[in-house]
């Protein structure tokens, strides 16, 4: 890829190559955006078939993140970082605080914060080395466990969908599909179950399955059968890419509201649910329960302040489904729209008051 021209033309900041022979990190740090404030995103780390793949998911990933921190209403821009090593076998005390040194050199631009294949106590490595990072243990002043911040993130984005697609936000009585039950969607299956809602699940964990049907009284169903049940909302809680060209003739739910990652498999998945008149709501918007309640230990973690800003999530998406009606664009887009606005208003003003300052400036 030419490198310079894919920076340009996704208007990305910065991108940082560290290497240190001696522990053997190899890492990318990409900022994409830091207009509304210092870039936040996680550290990935992978083993890519190419350092090129791997600059290209780190870049990739920092746009996303920009994305879902202006969509959630966070002051914080997107970056990520990406490791090139295997997880189970390349860890080492000293890659971890080489990286915090490079993180710390930074001064700031950039916090990150666990991914796929760091744990927390990767975090408190690179805690050794700097404070710009987050996820780290409570015996530091972390917030722990994100997962029941980001179920009930979902949980109030699911009630902002039903009242889209229903005209009530009531979950009583309506019929949920929830495919997988994992840490995240096991707590918000709790949330639905104290509701009133009826739960159906799958899962490829029998034993989660069953542990959802003797406590919530829900129906379990075969991975491929989730799809086709009859229900008022599917909840992807999984895998991506589960709204394809499969299972979107499938799905019998008015709304689409869960947990997962990249729900779509393409963009074009987006329109035709449009198009069928499904209410669709953007994973990145729902599900960023997580990142507003680490972006929380920046201010020094309180837990009810961090769940009441996770409240805002209904408000956000009900600010995606008024775009996506103004503008008669599918939600993926107007939830892009919500982001890039917000970010422009900043941009302005920042451009405003600096306009303002050099020409008090001249007038002395």
């Amino acid at each position: 890829m030419e490198i310079f021209k894919y920076m340009k033309e996704y208007d990305y900041e910065q991108l940082v190559l560290c290497q240190d022979e001696q522990s053997g990190l190899k890492a990318i740090i990409a900022i994409h955006d830091t207009t509304l404030g210092p870039a936040l995103g996680g550290t990935r780390m992978w083993t890519y078939a190419s350092e090129e793949d791997a600059i290209e998911d780190a870049l990739r990933l920092a746009k996303g993140m920009t994305y879902k921190n202006a969509a959630a209403g966070l002051n914080l821009g997107g970056g990520k970082t990406v490791i090139i090593g295997d997880p189970k076998k390349d860890k080492n005390e000293e890659l971890f605080r080489a990286f915090g040194r490079y993180i710390q050199g930074l001064n700031g631009r950039y916090i990150t914060a666990e991914d796929v294949g760091t744990t927390v106590q990767d975090m408190d490595l690179i805690h050794e080395e700097t404070d710009y990072v987050t996820g780290i243990s409570p015996a530091f002043g972390s917030s722990g466990n994100p997962s029941p911040v980001t179920a009930y993130g979902v949980y109030r984005g699911m009630k902002a969908a039903a009242k889209e697609g229903f005209g009530s936000d009531s979950l009583e009585g309506k019929t949920i599909a929830v495919q997988g039950v994992g840490n995240v969607a096991y707590k918000l299956c709790r949330h639905l179950h104290e509701e009133g809602a009826k739960l159906i699940v799958t899962d490829i964990n029998k034993e989660a399955v069953q542990r959802a049907v003797e406590e919530f009284g829900a129906e379990a169903v075969e991975p491929d059968e989730i799809y086709g049940v009859e229900c008022d909302i599917y909840a992807p809680c999984a895998l991506g890419a589960t709204i394809n060209d499969e299972t979107i003739p499938q799905i019998k739910a008015k709304v689409i509201a869960g947990a997962a990652n990249n729900q779509l498999k393409e963009t074009r998945h987006g329109d035709i649910l449009h198009e069928k008149g499904v209410v669709y709501t953007p994973d990145y918007v729902i599900n960023a329960g997580g990142v507003i309640n680490v972006a929380d230990e920046l201010h020094g973690y309180n837990k009810e302040r961090a769940m009441k800003r996770v409240e805002t999530i209904y408000d956000n998406l009900a600010r995606v489904f008024e775009i996506s009606r103004r503008d008669n664009i599918p939600t993926y887009k107007a939830a892009d729209r919500m982001a890039e606005e917000r970010i422009e208003r900043m941009r302005k003003s920042r451009s405003q008051f600096l306009q303002n300052g050099q020409h008090i400036l001249s007038r002395k």
